[in-house]
């Protein structure tokens, strides 16, 4: 096969021996995202019950001239805000390698039952007790005393075993890991509206706004676990780009290849559900975040597969805009699941349309 010409190539960026393509569309696209964003942190850091403008956040966040305007920024609006941010980004590096290791735009862990697996744990934490009160005493500390990131982290690691074990069939095949994931998730939650049932109604009115994915009084605590896991998983998902982009050509393709197909699907899967149980357990299942995101940063650096770094800066803007949109516009209190979900489940109609006139041709 002839060579392509030097001027014709992607450009690389090299990190010792790792070698990753660089296109000047994507760059663009992930510098305005960040251009963005930053202007929607200012712009939720200035909004609330006490409306501070945009120059006397941004001050009050690198100077700290106004000790009343630092103190409200640093310490009620800048944790909630870090949340978001964070969240987001984890989110949307989950659908992106969820997406690319399956081949298939509805493959994300909100779709595949991840999320709702993460969601069924942090909820049993969440109410406190067994079902019905059997067992209240023992069972409720030890619940309690798990606390909220371990459980959801332990139930999207569950549900993705459950889904990894019921789609294996000598191999993954994209489509079935879709279906057997749709079926797990309404399974799942199933027995969570069924916990929610049995619950007191205090424990169901707390258990009912998380579900529905709401960034309300966070601080630093949530801020800490989202951070340490978005750091220590985004090393190696860069890693993963050049086995991803092979995995794109088809399997028998990418073990011809070299490509260890099992482990990387694996490895994908496990820095995936580690990214949405963490974002899970930060802020509740933000529905259609991880769905969305990574084929709204396709669409938009035009590659073949949805883009990591963009996909994290999409759904970071994203999460952060429907924090705005709560604060501005919203009644308070409203969670911003319901923007988010407001966003993301057109985009799903969309796509299963764009599927059924591909499949009618």
């Amino acid at each position: 096969m002839k060579a392509l010409p030097r001027s014709s190539r992607a450009p690389a960026l090299r990190v010792g021996p790792v070698s990753l393509p660089v296109r000047a569309r994507a760059v663009a696209t992930t510098v305005a995202g960040v251009v963005l964003l930053v202007v929607f942190v200012t712009g939720d850091l200035a909004t609330g019950e006490v409306d501070i403008g945009l120059g006397a956040a941004f001050r009050a966040l690198v100077v700290g001239d106004n000790p009343t305007h630092a103190l409200l920024i640093r310490e009620f609006r800048l944790p909630q805000t870090a949340v978001a941010v964070l969240s987001g980004a984890a989110l949307g590096l989950s659908g992106a390698l969820t997406q690319t290791f399956a081949r298939n735009p509805l493959a994300s862990p909100d779709i595949l039952g991840v999320t709702r697996g993460a969601s069924l744990a942090a909820v049993v934490v969440i109410v406190g007790a067994t079902p019905g009160g059997y067992g209240a005493g023992l069972v409720e500390g030890a619940l309690q005393r798990v606390g909220l990131m371990p459980a959801a982290l332990a139930g999207g690691l569950a549900s993705a075993a459950l889904l990894w074990l019921l789609a294996w069939r000598h191999g993954l095949d994209p489509r079935r890991l879709v279906l057997v994931g749709i079926a797990a998730g309404a399974a799942l939650t199933a027995i969570t509206q069924w916990l929610l049932v049995v619950a007191s109604i205090e424990d169901v009115a707390s258990a009912q706004v998380w579900l529905f994915g709401t960034l309300n009084g966070r601080g630093w605590d949530h801020v800490v676990p989202v951070a340490v896991v978005l750091a220590v998983v985004f090393p190696p998902a860069l890693l993963l780009i050049r086995h991803l982009n092979t995995i794109q050509l088809g399997d028998d393709a990418a073990r011809g290849l070299g490509v260890r197909l099992q482990r990387i699907q694996l490895l994908t899967l496990l820095a995936a559900v580690l990214l949405a149980a963490a974002a899970v357990s930060a802020v509740g299942p933000l529905d259609f975040v991880a769905f969305a995101v990574p084929q709204i940063a396709l669409r938009l650096t035009g590659g073949s597969r949805p883009p990591l770094v963009a996909s994290m800066v999409c759904g970071a803007s994203l999460v952060v805009a429907a924090d705005l949109v709560c604060r501005i516009v919203l009644p308070p209190g409203v969670p911003a699941g319901v923007v988010t979900a407001g966003v993301g489940a057109p985009g799903l109609i969309w796509l299963l349309a764009r599927a059924n006139r591909r499949n009618s041709v």
